[in-house]
């Protein structure tokens, strides 16, 4: 039995939900918000309602975008830990001005 066999149909909608591009969930957060908001004032006849429920959407896009960093900061960080990748030096600024004074002479 392979890994997908044991997610069932929930686990693999959620895998699928997961590979969304960012751009995608940004807007459906936000546009959920705002039919949240909609629904709410035309309940409550209040208009600050709509107002809240933009609120939850742009809230909940930001929530998506701090989840795709930390997860990209995590792969990052195993990538940088990595035995097979520590021989390599990242160039700083100094270094690119070494490099441009040996260059210019």
């Amino acid at each position: 039995m392979n890994k997908t066999d044991k997610k069932g149909k929930v686990g693999k909608t959620v895998e699928g939900a997961e590979k969304l591009s960012l751009g995608i969930s940004i807007v459906v957060a936000v546009l959920l918000g705002i039919g949240l908001g909609i629904l709410l004032k035309k309940w409550t006849g209040f208009t600050w309602t709509l107002w809240l429920g933009v609120f939850w959407g742009v809230a909940a896009a930001i929530l998506n975008i701090k989840k795709e960093y930390d997860k990209l900061k995590k792969d990052f960080d195993k990538v940088k830990n990595d035995p097979k990748y520590k021989s390599y030096k990242m160039n700083t600024k100094e270094d690119e001005d070494e490099d441009l004074e040996k260059f210019e002479k």
